[in-house]
């Protein structure tokens, strides 16, 4: 009896730390992503499109800024990247969701 239980709690044990690790790996993965096109944020909207490429959508929110999405899938996952632009061409905000 003890034997089951100590081979149930090594168990519960090593798919605990396995799911920790990949929460680890996967925030650190986010957070480049964040740095790498948090850069834009404050830059000339040209300038990111010379280096992304034309959006797959483009659309103009409540506030009357243009937003410009980037959508992509990896390993079967979309990803959508949001670029808020204002009227001067200047990128105002990011965030993504689902990009690891």
């Amino acid at each position: 009896m003890k034997i089951r239980f100590a081979i149930t709690l090594i168990s519960i044990l090593l798919v605990t730390a396995g799911c920790q690790t990949i929460q680890n790996k996967t925030n650190e993965v986010v957070e480049k992503e964040n740095k790498k096109y948090g850069l834009f944020v404050g830059g000339d909207v040209n300038k990111m499109k010379l280096e992304l490429g034309t959006p797959n959508e483009d659309m103009v929110n409540d506030t009357g800024n243009e937003v410009l999405i980037y959508k992509t899938k990896k390993y079967g996952v979309p990803c959508e990247r949001r670029f808020e632009v204002n009227a001067s061409g200047t990128i105002i905000a990011f965030s993504s969701s689902g990009c690891f």
